[in-house]
């Protein structure tokens, strides 16, 4: 994700509780059975889904057969981005200040904070050609994962477009340059710069029902807003051009702003499935909330601004593969072609690694000149950087709390008016949110159950175990255990009818042996069949997607932002699994349930047994008190996938705990919004 040979921001590693422990290397134990067997199934599950949809929408692209239904379909294409990344706030003032001016030959530069929203700052570089007063045109520098941003040597671009008569706005993007979101002395972030940044942040705002692409494509909206207030801009031409999460920023803001004339997205366009099938994972920023299942990929972002020109910038080594830079510049010519331009869609491709190299950016500069014929001069002239100190907009080269507000104190405020609104929640409406917000369907059904042979396990609380895959959709097998006291190779019985469901935290393998209270509590329970389970993604199947960066939670973050693009919240699956299992125990023969969760798998533990009237009684350990919590705390350390998308829109965990007090509820020590008691 970064450019210019520049690494990744170092990252802050965040675990869940007890999440160090090894699957198989337990502290105080060992189990005897393997616990990863499916450690492919969340991926390959989501490579089919996603396999699928691409098809289904290049398919969609090729049976259009003339412009009226290539408008039409960039009509609907246009109204699914802006709300997929909307809905976006009222425009308010900018209230923009210069605070610095740089005197340059052939051009100057100002140092120019603007607010994006209001209280919410935005730190730039303007710079100004030289000239007779004509009006020129103009360019949007979006930037890439680079730590100083707006004066990393992201500056190369903008200084070269200004020597040839643009007017460029530079901008640093959130958690980067002065705009940290975290911010501590020495320029420092409290969590780590950048990537972690931006997925922690973006992590977050999905509690709201928003999401960070929707905030840094607001600020480049804000950002040509300030270009158009500018007397030196000719509004007949607006460009827009980027790098890795740069040209990230400059995708999404070619389906939303009409404005915009002419754009030069790099290293960054290439296909959603191509980035699932090679594990890339990406920042919050980089994932579009709900688009899959609107249909959406990276093609409809730049088809949705056709017949307007834009060249497609991708290098022949870089991790966001070429391939799929190419089967969308395919279909970008097809459209094109049905509207008439097809030579206004271009694609250059480097030989290098990922990076705004040279030679791509003069064949942006090239590019641009063809459309406003500003200049001849495509190419890039030797000069120096400008020193980071000189292009900062503040005093000590960061917003400070006192000069701007930061997203979570931004957050913490909606949170709050958010828990006004919502009051007290009725029984049924609390059911129909749910239903709602994790997007459950009307059956819930297994397919059907292997078992393997029965084992046993001495380190268990009971010593024999029934070893069940449930099969709850095509592809997906939840782990399932029957604990006894005999050994029993064939399905379980209804007998006795009272049954206890324990729901873990990241792998019953483990807690089974180590987690004493989770022990003590099927103790208790000696007269119920004692049954366990795994959530999906987790224990036995928990993914062994390779992450080829420190991020937080890993691949619960990764499937987490996978599962919102298709609407299908990981934590809404997970408890749909549980539905379908709590059904399954009563066509089995149990009448009476407990459920008992730990941990993470508290959440879909809460929701099922608010759901499910089989359950009798619930037990949670280590639950989290309420999502308002974390959305008005600085800091948490829960994992994405437990937090469905605008929950707060609906309803809080209390609500739920609330509703269960009616099934005997028991809560044991809670974690707050660090996953701490």
């Amino acid at each position: 994700m970064s450019g210019f040979g520049l690494g990744l921001a170092p990252s802050l590693i965040l675990h869940g509780k007890d999440e160090k422990l090894s699957s198989v290397n337990i502290e105080e134990g060992k189990a005897t059975g393997s616990s990863h067997r499916f450690p492919a199934m969340i991926q390959n599950n989501y490579i089919q889904k996603i396999g699928e949809i691409s098809k289904k929408h290049r398919d969609k692209i090729f049976r259009l057969k003339s412009k009226k239904q290539a408008l039409n379909y960039q009509l609907d294409i246009r109204k699914k981005i802006n709300a997929c990344l909307g809905p976006f706030p009222e425009k308010t003032p900018l209230n923009p200040v210069i605070t610095g001016k740089l005197n340059r030959e052939g051009y100057t530069v100002e140092n120019v904070i603007y607010e994006s929203r209001p209280g919410f700052k935005v730190t730039a570089n303007l710079y100004i050609p030289k000239n007779d007063g004509r009006p020129m045109p103009a360019v949007l520098g979006t930037c890439g994962h680079a730590r100083e941003a707006k004066s990393s040597a992201y500056q190369y671009f903008a200084q070269s477009l200004a020597r040839k008569g643009y007017v460029v706005l530079i901008f640093d993007c959130m958690g980067q340059g002065e705009r940290l979101q975290y911010p501590t002395e020495g320029r420092e972030s409290a969590i780590s710069w950048g990537t972690t940044e931006h997925i922690y942040t973006g992590s977050l705002l999905t509690l709201t029902g928003e999401s960070l692409a929707g905030w840094f494509v607001w600020d480049a909206i804000r950002g040509i807003d300030y270009l158009c207030s500018r007397p030196e801009v000719d509004q007949r031409y607006i460009g827009v051009t980027g790098n890795s999460g740069g040209g990230t920023q400059a995708t999404w803001l070619c389906g939303v702003d009409p404005r915009l004339t002419m754009a030069a997205p790099s290293c960054f366009v290439t296909t959603i499935r191509r980035n699932l099938e090679n594990q890339e994972v990406q920042d919050a920023e980089q994932y579009v909330m709900k688009g899959l299942a609107q249909g959406l990929d990276h093609f409809d972002y730049i088809a949705a601004m056709a017949p307007k020109p834009v060249i497609l910038i991708t290098q022949e080594k870089d991790f966001f593969d070429t391939r799929g830079t190419q089967e969308t510049f395919e279909m970008l010519q097809y459209f094109y072609r049905l509207m008439g331009a097809e030579d206004n869609i271009q694609l250059f491709r480097g030989e290098d690694y990922h990076g705004f190299h040279k030679p791509a950016r003069e064949a942006m500069y090239g590019f641009f000149n063809q459309v406003t014929r500003i200049s001849n001069d495509a190419k890039e002239p030797e000069f120096e950087l400008e020193k980071d100190e000189d292009l900062w907009c503040t005093s000590g080269g960061q917003l400070t709390k006192q000069e701007s507000q930061t997203m979570p104190d931004m957050l913490k405020v909606q949170s709050l008016g958010l828990k006004k609104e919502r009051g007290t929640i009725p029984s049924a409406t609390l059911k129909k949110s749910l239903v709602q917000v994790l997007r459950l369907p009307d059956q819930f059904e297994v397919i059907d159950y292997r078992i393997y042979r029965s084992r046993k396990e001495n380190l268990f609380p009971k010593p024999f175990v029934t070893d069940m895959f449930v099969e709850t959709e095509p592809g997906i097998h939840n782990s399932v255990y029957r604990l006894n006291e005999e050994n029993i190779y064939s399905r379980p019985h209804g007998s006795p009818q009272k049954a206890l469901l324990y729901v873990s935290h990241l792998g019953m393998d483990d807690e089974l042996i180590n987690d004493s209270k989770i022990r003590d509590i099927i103790h208790d329970h000696a007269d119920h069949a004692i049954y366990t389970c795994d959530p999906r993604g987790l224990g036995q199947t928990l993914s062994n997607t390779r992450v080829g960066y420190s991020i937080p939670h890993n691949t619960e973050y990764f499937y987490g932002m996978v599962s919102n693009m298709l609407d299908e919240p990981l934590l809404g699956k997970r408890t749909y699994d549980l539905l379908c299992i709590l059904n399954w125990l009563k066509t089995i023969g149990h009448s009476q349930i407990t459920v008992l969760g730990n941990g993470w798998g508290c959440l879909p533990a809460t929701f099922a047994s608010v759901l499910n009237d089989s359950v009798g009684k619930v037990i949670l350990k280590n639950a989290l008190r309420s999502y308002s919590d974390i959305a008005e705390s600085t800091f948490y350390n829960w994992p994405l996938s437990a937090f469905p998308m605008g929950v707060l829109q609906h309803f809080d965990l209390p609500d739920c705990y609330r509703e269960l007090e009616r099934k005997d509820l028991e809560l044991i020590d809670m974690w707050d919004e660090m996953a701490e008691s």
